[in-house]
């Protein structure tokens, strides 16, 4: 091994997926020298295993579901998707799994690249063993920002090295159809692959823990995503739990699953999408006191309260604040701003956009969960408001009573729900269900962040015959 290589920049950032990647973008901005340490792909997860893939496998099945309600359109698109076709377009999408675009982006960015496994060493201090089996040691003036994101949580099963499950990453990158497909949970990874799937040709079996689909969302949209699973050839499985699984045969062989209720399936391919896990198990938090594997607590700054000194920044998933991409990439611009407002010893309470502080990852965190129908979400549901002791007031619409709605299909079947504090007459939480709903989040975000009141939301009027309508009919609810 070569003699250590020490190289010293105002901040080190770990992890160079799009959260990484906009913390060092922010402190290159504001003058600040910084490397960007990463030992996969440049781009992330988002790019190559999550947002980008799965979104591509889902968009053919959702634009078929969506044409086949359309007067005239209907015999078109009742054929089976051309699998290969819409696999080579998600390859296309993910840049066929080479980051040379995204390393392009830092250089004219003026950020710096370094490849390798980043561990913390101390205060202000990482250590990057190379490909090539180089040590470089990096030293950081002002700071150091772990943004390694999450990982795919495993259940404790035995035999999971022979068994070769499929995570969300193998679910978005399969190369083939597998005629059967065991998913293993119910949110929104578990609901997305298992509508992508379905909608490419595998027979899906679904084995949910919970009595729900969704269950941390309003009943209602759980249960209109699993009425459309089951209507396209779907099993689902609720109350139930894998207690025993094994490939058979070698490599490629079929898998013998054995549910808690003593049933028995059988599968080509098992995907667990049981949640996520923090990648944080290998970068030397013992280093500054911190546990390794664990979740990296942190204030309204992105500042790790654990460790004195307010140089070590936690950002996007590794924080477990809002595991979001677009979160993390909000999180990232206020750290890159704090970071260099602490550089130059300037106030934290001004910026350009007002108070460096996270303000929006617990009160209004939008979600779109990309399903046939689409689910939106921002803010609080009922039993959230229940289990905080907040009384709130529901308000329901069927968005298929809108003309809008019948345009985009007749025989449209949509839910809103918009929850509103009686005392100070602002929106607190909204969900949405329905065909294209996802437009329609961004403004109930809007309304909870700005804290708009009901009689000025009176005044924003929605063009007709659109979906947006329902907010005028939600208000009209509310009135009575």
């Amino acid at each position: 091994m070569d003699a250590a290589d020490i190289r010293t920049y105002d901040v080190v950032v770990i992890g160079a997926g799009p959260v990484g990647e906009n913390v060092a973008d922010r402190t290159v901005a504001a003058g600040l020298s910084t490397v960007i340490v990463e030992s996969e792909l440049v781009g992330g997860e988002c790019s190559y295993w999550a947002c980008e893939p799965s979104k591509a496998l889902l968009r053919p099945a959702l634009l078929r579901a969506d044409a086949s309600r359309v007067p005239g359109l209907a015999p078109e698109v009742a054929g089976p998707l051309d699998a290969a076709a819409v696999l080579a377009h998600r390859d296309r999408m993910s840049g066929h799994w080479d980051d040379e675009g995204q390393v392009q982006w830092l250089e004219s960015a003026g950020i710096e690249l370094l490849r390798g496994h980043g561990r913390l060493a101390g205060p202000r201090q990482v250590t990057v063993h190379t490909p090539e089996g180089q040590v470089v040691r990096l030293r950081a003036r002002h700071a150091v920002a772990v943004t390694t994101g999450s990982r795919a949580a495993l259940p404790p099963l035995p035999g999971l090295d022979e068994l070769r499950p499929w995570t969300s990453r193998e679910a978005t990158a399969a190369k083939e159809v597998p005629g059967r497909l065991v998913v293993v949970g119910g949110g929104v990874v578990a609901t997305e692959m298992a509508t992508a799937w379905q909608a490419l040709g595998s027979q899906v079996t679904m084995v949910v823990r919970e009595e729900a689909l969704l269950a941390r969302m309003e009943p209602f949209a759980g249960e209109m995503v699993a009425d459309s699973l089951r209507k396209a050839g779907a099993d689902l499985r609720f109350d139930t739990t894998v207690r025993q699984a094994e490939r058979t045969g070698g490599p490629g062989g079929e898998i013998r699953v054995v549910l808690s209720d003593d049933t028995e399936l059988r599968a080509d391919e098992l995907l667990f999408a049981t949640g996520r896990a923090p990648r944080t198990e290998d970068i030397g938090l013992d280093s500054v006191g911190l546990t390794p594997g664990d979740w990296l607590a942190t204030d309204d700054t992105l500042t790790v309260t654990a460790v004195e000194g307010d140089w070590l920044y936690a950002v996007g998933d590794v924080n477990r604040r809002a595991l979001f991409t677009h979160q993390g990439k909000y999180q990232a611009r206020i750290a890159g701003a704090v970071i260099a407002a602490r550089a130059r010893g300037t106030d934290l309470d001004t910026g350009r956009w007002g108070a460096h502080v996270a303000a929006a990852d617990t009160a209004a965190v939008p979600g779109v969960v990309f399903t046939d129908p689409e689910i939106a979400t921002v803010g609080l549901t009922v039993a959230d408001a229940e289990r905080a002791g907040r009384r709130v007031d529901v308000v329901d619409h069927e968005i298929g009573n809108l003309a809008g709605a019948q345009q985009y299909a007749p025989g449209y079947r949509g839910t809103a729900r918009i929850l509103i504090d009686p005392e100070r007459r602002v929106v607190v939480g909204a969900t949405f269900a329905g065909p294209g709903v996802g437009e329609l989040l961004h403004s109930a975000t809007v309304a909870i962040t700005t804290e708009a009141p009901i009689d000025r939301l009176w005044h924003a009027v929605p063009a007709f015959p659109t979906i947006s309508e329902v907010w005028l009919r939600l208000l009209e609810t509310y009135r009575g």
